[in-house]
């Protein structure tokens, strides 16, 4: 088989077709990155009836063409940067780029190195990241109104508005305010705008929350079963984590997403701390997990913390051994609704044929 490696850019993208037996270079062609441009590269591609495609970061500007291939019927896999860069160096021996190298490298590290992995049709937990970004999004710009309301109604009422501030109650503040100066009733003004922006936000936030409802039941995962895990932090795991079978271990997982604790010194193997890396908002979102678990009496979580302590951990440490369990069973359910999700799909195809 074939092996033909793309080095996408945002304007262009350039393959190059390999032949995994020998290493050879048996041709390249630079299209532009157009539906145009795409159909000029699978007429080129025909040459070679069996055949596979080795996208240089899928995910990224590689995107678009990938799913677009799947739509095909072609089988697509996506290589990392990283191994691409390492490949060149090794076979040149040196540090030359350009795209012709590029998209070879790609296609080398597919067939020899193993270090590429299949690139999936998008399907519900793509929409749960969309979903999830855009909560996110919409969760910032509430806030930084939110942060405005309260300064400029700090300028108008003595004591300034109470910290948990929503729409509704700063309506009821203004509401019986009366301005003595022009400056007041500007402010007054920019106050009430601020309302019914926040307002509109608190509406689309709403919705947004239906929404992910919507694509979890779709989805059809066993999270929301967890205490403490709701439509919000479910989507927030499954946007966030992707395709879970990427991670070859619960261990893995929990490196990615920062719960695994790290040791303070390497003499020292019973004193961990904190670990500072991996996705911050996966972290987040475990953390919050662990804080209603503890605050649940008859939740398992609970259970494990007491246990935890139990053995003679701090406060603080037996929440991070709880966080690091509750990753690890996040990774079960998440590797379990994805293979069930793959028996049904292959099922749908073989009715279909």
């Amino acid at each position: 088989m074939i092996v033909i490696g793309i080095d996408p850019h945002k304007s262009t993208h350039t393959a190059t077709a390999v032949d995994p037996a020998t290493n050879t270079d048996l041709g390249s062609i630079r299209i532009d990155a157009t539906i145009t441009g795409y159909k000029t590269l699978t007429a080129w591609a025909k040459a070679w009836p069996t055949r596979k495609w080795a996208i240089e970061n899928a995910e990224g500007l590689g995107h678009h063409l990938a799913q677009w291939l799947l739509v095909l019927g072609e089988l697509v896999l996506d290589v990392p940067t990283t191994s691409t860069a390492r490949i060149r160096q090794l076979s040149r021996g040196s540090r030359r780029k350009n795209d012709r190298i590029d998209a070879a490298a790609a296609a080398c590290v597919a067939a020899l190195q193993g270090d590429a992995r299949p690139v999936d049709p998008e399907g519900p937990t793509d929409i749960l990241a969309l979903l999830d970004e855009r909560r996110t999004n919409l969760s910032g710009s509430r806030t930084r109104l939110v942060n405005q309301l309260h300064a400029l109604l700090r300028q108008l009422l003595a004591g300034g508005a109470p910290t948990s501030l929503t729409a509704a109650a700063a309506t009821a503040l203004l509401r019986g305010y009366r301005a003595r100066s022009e400056v007041d009733r500007v402010r007054v003004g920019l106050c009430r705008n601020l309302v019914a922006d926040i307002h509109r936000l608190d509406g689309q936030l709403a919705e947004n929350e239906k929404q992910m409802t919507r694509a979890l039941d779709e989805h059809g995962t066993r999270l929301r079963e967890v205490d403490g895990i709701g439509p919000v932090t479910a989507a927030c795991l499954i946007g966030r984590t992707g395709r879970v079978s990427r991670f070859p271990t619960a261990a893995a997982y929990a490196n990615y997403n920062g719960s695994a604790p790290v040791q303070v010194a390497s003499a020292d193997a019973d004193r961990h701390r904190l670990s500072r890396y991996g996705d911050r908002q996966l972290n987040s979102a475990l953390y919050t997990v662990a804080m209603v678990q503890i605050r649940m009496p008859a939740s398992a979580g609970r259970t494990y913390y007491d246990k935890k302590i139990a053995e003679g951990k701090s406060p603080r440490a037996a929440t991070r051994s709880l966080k690091r369990h509750l990753s690890d069973h996040v990774w079960r359910i998440m590797l379990a609704d994805e293979k069930r999700s793959y028996r049904q799909h292959e099922k749908e195809s073989e009715r279909a044929a």
